[in-house]
């Protein structure tokens, strides 16, 4: 066997250069991040006030009986608190262009559903096409992992009334308990600085309620009907986490954004109070 004179050199191991890497901190990302996450968050919130907003007008200006503001007081009211609120004009007109384009049209149909086997809804719409209607409801619901089921049990139907007014609540309340059978409880929002009392009655006594305050309006600079409509209000209020509330908003969020679908009551929506039967 021959063997070569030349033996395979040996690397010289001082002469290798070892590179390490180590992760760098990038501050500008992680801030980035927190103002993403807090954009995202502020986002939200505007687009649930948007919606509820939008949702205000479109039942007053149906309630009230015209789209012109001049004529209809409670769509002038609900206007006013939109723009003070910052909701965008296109906004508001939309959701005038909306009422206009619902109103009056189709059949009034109520759907009853559960989300997360804990939480009811019931959807009132009007269509003019029972099956397109029915059919996307079914999709919604099914794309949020909620059914039709019937809820109806969980909530009491009643009148509804929130009024703003300013010290002289007392004087109201008496004028319309002497008249009729009401409960109350008092709100206050601190951002535009306005107060008033929320009203609940029997539905009959809805249209007589209405009344008495349209009446006593004029001798109060501050009395004004900002709502008033029959509604639907869980029996009992029920604790809830904030992620089964946000997967909740955001099904209510889709289901409003249909035509068809005018109203949307769920079980995690506050109640004061019950009207006895």
């Amino acid at each position: 066997m021959l063997h070569s004179g030349f033996l395979p050199k040996k690397p010289n191991l001082l002469s290798i250069r070892t590179f390490t890497r180590t992760p760098g901190c990038f501050a500008g990302h992680n801030k980035w991040s927190k103002i993403k996450q807090r954009k995202g968050l502020e986002d939200a919130k505007k687009s649930k006030m948007y919606g509820k907003a939008a949702m205000e007008i479109i039942t007053a200006a149906k309630i009230g009986g015209s789209m012109r503001p001049e004529e209809n007081s409670m769509l002038a009211t609900a206007i006013r608190r939109a723009k003070e609120a910052g909701v965008p004009k296109e906004n508001i007109e939309n959701a005038i262009a909306r009422a206009e384009r619902t109103k009056g049209h189709g059949q009034m149909l109520t759907f009853e559903a559960m989300m997360n086997a804990t939480t009811g809804l019931i959807i009132e719409c009007r269509s003019n096409n029972i099956n397109r209607t029915v059919g996307k409801l079914r999709e919604i619901l099914h794309h949020h992992g909620a059914r039709p089921a019937p809820v109806k049990f969980l909530f009491q139907q009643r009148g509804y009334i929130k009024v703003q007014i300013g010290d002289d609540m007392e004087d109201l309340l008496d004028r319309l308990m002497t008249e009729c059978p009401v409960d109350f409880a008092e709100w206050c929002e601190e951002a535009p600085g306005q107060r008033g009392v929320e009203l609940v009655c029997h539905m009959v006594d809805l249209s007589k309620v209405t009344k008495l305050i349209e009446e006593y309006a004029p001798s109060s600079p501050l009395c004004e009907i900002l709502t008033s409509e029959v509604n639907w209000a869980p029996l009992e209020n029920r604790d809830a986490s904030e992620e089964e509330r946000s997967l909740v908003d955001s099904l209510v969020e889709d289901l409003q954004e249909n035509d068809d679908i005018e109203r949307v009551f769920t079980t995690l929506e506050p109640n004061h109070f019950v009207v006895e039967c």
